[in-house]
């Protein structure tokens, strides 16, 4: 379809906020938790960010699609993402390494989007208020009397208590070689990772510096990461409730009882915590984007 030519679509928020525009990638309804990423460029590696399960994206930079899709640049096999959130979109797609504009993979994946919201005023309004329910209606759907639309947003379940690792988890597990990604030589280390929304940057990291990488399903087992001789083990970025993990919590515990080295990022370090017996709380929106504000305390 047509950039020029587009269904009418709204946002609606669960406190009864609502954003007009024009239908973006697939038309029809979806349902999720409305958070904002500040990130100016990696539009793709976000939407294939498994820890974006049953979230609508809302994208603070204002121009997006630019460059394009690529089969490399995706962090998963698939957009995890309930729904997305763009200011402008771009008509044609321009860089050298595209290979479909962003619009047609979101149809491609069943993705309901939708362009033409002022993303800052969403956020300013997030920021405020936190994260909270919200949905993308278009085409016929945005049509339907708004009291009806608000009443679907907020029924439908709270993220809090949603257990998400397992839907988006590898169905098998895999090995990540040193040699696939430049590394020359043996294998310094070693280590198990348990997928519970991992991103495929990160086994091309650790695979770049020397480490081979057996990545395992979330409801792996601890005689399924110690048949492997680990040296370390590592928990991955993933989607949803912390509190839910307790599968993972117990199997921490066990490492840690082991004596193997440990690491993890974001929901991993979250089953961290909660493995040394410390509780986990929702932030009001976090911080999601790669810009992180930073102050010198000495001068300020």
């Amino acid at each position: 379809m047509s950039l020029l030519n587009r269904e009418p679509a709204v946002l609606v928020l669960a406190d009864g906020t609502v954003h007009h525009g024009q239908a973006y990638g697939q038309t029809g309804t979806t349902l999720g938790e409305a958070v904002f990423t500040t990130g100016m460029t990696g539009y793709q590696e976000t939407l294939t960010d498994p820890s974006y399960a049953r979230q609508i994206i809302v994208q603070t930079f204002p121009h997006i699609g630019n460059t394009g899709v690529n089969t490399e640049d995706a962090e998963s096999r698939a957009i995890f993402a309930a729904g997305y959130v763009v200011r402008e979109a771009a008509r044609v797609p321009s860089n050298w390494r595209s290979e479909r504009s962003l619009d047609d993979e979101l149809e491609a994946q069943g993705v309901v989007g939708i362009q033409g919201v002022d993303t800052r005023a969403v956020t300013r309004h997030l920021r405020s208020a936190g994260s909270m329910k919200a949905g993308i209606f278009s085409g016929a759907a945005a049509r339907r009397p708004l009291a009806d639309l608000v009443a679907e947003v907020q029924a439908q379940p709270s993220m809090a208590g949603a257990r998400l690792a397992d839907e988006v988890t590898t169905e098998s597990a895999y090995v990540v070689e040193p040699a696939e990604h430049g590394w020359e030589g043996q294998p310094l280390h070693t280590v198990v990772a348990l997928d519970l929304g991992l991103k495929a940057a990160t086994p091309r990291h650790l695979a770049s510096r020397g480490i081979r990488l057996h990545v395992l399903p979330a409801t792996s087992s601890f005689e399924d990461i110690t048949a492997l001789d680990p040296d370390g083990v590592f928990l991955s970025n993933g989607p949803g409730d912390p509190a839910t993990a307790d599968d993972q919590v117990a199997l921490l515990r066990q490492v840690l009882d082991a004596g193997l080295p440990f690491f993890g990022i974001c929901f991993g370090n979250q089953v961290f915590g909660r493995a040394l017996g410390f509780g986990t709380y929702k932030l009001p929106f976090g911080h999601r984007g790669p810009n992180q504000p930073v102050m010198d305390k000495t001068t300020g």
